[in-house]
């Protein structure tokens, strides 16, 4: 038997529901980034939008996101997300960051765009499988702007100067939770270990993360219209 099409709705946050709240809540509570209710309608306040994914009616897979000039550059800066961990988990973020992605070239136009995340699982650097320039990555060694594009994400995510370390573009937590972008691999054994190890020294419970980012480029954003 088919299985059913994922469809993905981006929408304001102001428009998402008590129930849709409780559900996404449901859809992560096992994870080890489960986020409670109040911090997934704190999140609605902090962002503009949020992309959810559903299947026969059912949240597989949700993000917070904004669409935002950042010193002039435009951006799509994501929140809080969680992706399922059923089978269905690859498709279910590729549909939640390809609707993001058109809608930075809707915005943007002909210009190429910054995605940045905070993770703490090395499988959400598979949210960027489409992006060049994918900072931080194993054997690069991060330029002076990249390091000052981690600085001012940071800051974009109201984390302090004095626990964010630049260099290695991670963020130590308060004990409260982070906003990540939740996705861990079907396949985790296929992950590159040089890509895990960039997450190794994180205190997932303590709210550490890394802060991630990539560029869509202009000519690649033109095909998702």
């Amino acid at each position: 038997m088919q299985g059913m099409a994922i469809e993905v709705e981006t929408k304001d946050c102001t428009a998402l529901s008590d129930a849709e709240f409780a559900e996404m809540a449901d859809l992560c509570a096992d994870s080890p980034n489960a986020f409670e209710v109040g911090m997934l309608s704190k999140q609605a306040e902090a962002w503009v939008l949020c992309t959810v994914a559903s299947e026969g009616g059912k949240v597989r897979g949700f993000s917070f996101c904004t669409l935002e000039r950042i010193g002039g550059t435009p951006s799509v800066i994501v929140g809080a997300g969680h992706i399922c961990r059923n089978t269905k988990r690859d498709t279910v973020l590729r549909a939640i960051m390809t609707d993001q992605l058109r809608r930075s070239v809707l915005a943007f136009p002909d210009e190429d765009v910054l995605i940045g995340a905070q993770i703490n699982d090395s499988g959400a650097f598979e949210a960027f499988k489409s992006l060049s320039d994918i900072v931080p990555r194993p054997g690069h060694k991060a330029s002076g702007e990249e390091r000052a594009w981690g600085r001012r994400l940071a800051k974009r995510y109201g984390i302090g100067a004095s626990v964010y370390e630049d260099r290695a573009f991670t963020a130590r937590g308060d004990g409260s939770q982070a906003p990540v972008l939740d996705h861990e691999s079907s396949k985790p054994e296929k992950t590159d270990a040089d890509v895990t190890a960039q997450l190794d020294g994180l205190d997932i419970a303590n709210g550490d993360s890394l802060i991630a980012f990539g560029w869509a480029m202009a000519e690649d954003l033109e095909k998702l219209l």
